[in-house]
Formats: C-alpha cells, structure tokens, sequence
C-alpha cells in the first residue's frame, strides 16, 4: 500500500532504462523519478544521453532493458495508455505554415478524443498567443512557433509536458517568457513539464528540480527551490567592512581581503550587522556566497561540454 502512494506522488518513473545499439550503450541502467506538478530540468554534456531518454519516454525508440511508467502506465507493455498522459516537443514543433495557428490548432484537435473550441481557446490564452492566433504561422517567429507547438502539445489535458531544448534559437526575451508560461502551467494546469537544456542559467531560474546525466548515468538529483527549514539552516554569508581582521574578532568567522566570511542563519544577519556598525564599522555590503549551478554541474561532469 505505501508503494502504491509513493508512485502517486510521481507522474514519470524510469526504472533501469538502458539503451544499447550495436555495441554501444547510449544510456545505462537509468533510475528517476520525476515528482507531480514540477518543472523538473534534464541536463548532461553533448552526448550523455538526454535526447535518446527523451525518445524512450515518448516511445520514438524501444528500450533495451528496464522500463518507464508514465502515470502508473508502462511505456513497453500499455503504449496507448501511457502515451495519452504525454504531451511532447522533440527538437522543432512541426507546423503548417500556409495556415494559422488557431487551424493548426483545429487541425490537431480534431485527431484527439474530447478536445473542443472552448480547450483549444484555454491553451491559447495560457501560451499568450491570442493577439496572433489567427495570423498564418509563416509570419511567426521561432519563439510563437515555440509557443504554438507547447499549445498543441497541451490540448489533451497531458500529465506530463516534454520539452527537448525548447530554448534552442530564442532570444532573451523569448526565453523569458518560455520560463513565465511553464511556470504558468504548473500553477494553474497542473501540469509536470520535464525539459532538457544546455542554458544551465535558465534552467536555474525555470526549474524546481534538477537531473543531471553523464554517458549515460545518473549523477545526481538536486532542488533548486528553498525547502522548508531553510531560512533557519546555515549559509555561508560575507560582510565587506573595512578593518576585516578587526571585524572577524567581533562576529567570528575568517577575515579576507574583500571582508568576513561566517557561517549563520539568514535571521542572525540584521543582529551581526547591527553588532558591527554600533562598533563603527563600515559596512559596505552583505551577501549569500552560492555554488551556481553551473559552478555544480562542472564540479560533477569534471568541465566536459554542455548540450
């Protein structure tokens, strides 16, 4: 019974996932469960084997070994079953560009079961497309194109949004409001989005949780998001005053030349700055030292390329 509810809590399960072609092993023995109502990032260097993970999952290319339950559903034993809780972009969103995007729409719901006008007017509005919807999709723009494919992608109501580098080609802006809208989704649709890319920054400010693959293993797992508790836990927080050595006799902690490093709870700060200035120090700033992202994912892949 407690497995059970532990599988509720996942709405994507791979479990030993291997892929093997010829005599090479693209992916090997993955194990990730992907949590319910996330934007849960997928990242490697250039060959660790995101995009053939991706493939499995949507059932483009078969599994050696193992298995991925979508929604409880086995990809290798109920295809159809798992398949209709997917809502997929592998690489660009194909379109037809002589029509526009509200018939494209149409088009695609009239190949699914229980998506209407009302549905097809719900995604549009979620993706923010509706000053253009009805203009042809040749005049759109890599990022409305972007949208539009995310749009069809959620007709039928999916569990589970794939994305595969859906930032590829987009400038800031667009990349901005591909992190607003997933967001968006989560919130109000419900909807897990798992989405792999290389802009780790992005996938910093987009993402609650992160995945991280190399040649074809697992690495690690790790939140992006503060937990509860956290604003109690300690962090390593740097005070620039003059006179470091000084001030590091006061509050503790190393003195360096750009000030004092310490380890304290966020709710000690306002106490050890007050402590500080009423000895007449200057205090010049206050910050949180963090390990990026990025800074993370060399430290672990040993520098290798991103992609």
């Amino acid at each position: 019974m407690q497995h059970a509810e532990e599988n509720r809590q996942f709405v994507a399960q791979l479990k030993g996932v291997t892929k093997k072609i010829g005599s090479k092993t693209l992916v090997n023995g993955l194990t990730l469960d992907i949590p319910k109502g996330q934007v849960f990032g997928f990242l490697g260097p250039n060959g660790a084997g995101k995009t053939t993970t991706i493939r499995m999952m949507v059932g483009l290319i078969s599994i050696t070994e193992g298995d991925i339950l979508i929604d409880g559903q086995s990809i290798r034993r109920n295809f159809e079953q798992a398949i209709t809780r997917i809502g997929a972009i592998v690489e660009n969103p194909e379109m037809y560009k002589f029509l526009t995007g509200y018939q494209n729409l149409l088009q695609y719901a009239r190949m699914v079961k229980g998506v209407d006008k009302k549905r097809v007017d719900e995604v549009v509005a979620l993706v923010g497309l509706g000053s253009r919807i009805h203009d042809k999709v040749k005049t759109y723009s890599l990022g409305m194109r972007q949208r539009l494919g995310v749009a069809q992608a959620l007709l039928h109501r999916p569990k589970l949004l794939i994305l595969d580098e859906p930032t590829n080609g987009l400038d800031p802006q667009g990349i901005r409001e591909l992190r607003d809208y997933l967001r968006r989704l989560c919130r109000e649709e419900g909807t897990t989005v798992f989405v792999s890319s290389h802009l780790l920054s992005e996938m910093e400010l987009m993402c609650d949780t992160v995945a991280i693959i190399q040649n074809g293993h697992l690495v690690d797992v790790r939140s992006l998001k503060e937990e509860e508790g956290a604003a109690e836990a300690a962090r390593n927080i740097r005070f620039e005053v003059d006179r470091p050595e000084e001030a590091a006799a006061l509050i503790g902690g190393t003195a360096g030349a750009e000030g004092v490093t310490l380890s304290a709870a966020r709710a000690d700060i306002p106490e050890l700055n007050a402590r500080l200035v009423h000895a007449g120090f200057r205090v010049y700033a206050i910050r949180e030292l963090t390990v990026s992202l990025e800074d993370q994912f060399l430290q672990m892949t040993g520098g290798e390329g991103i992609g």
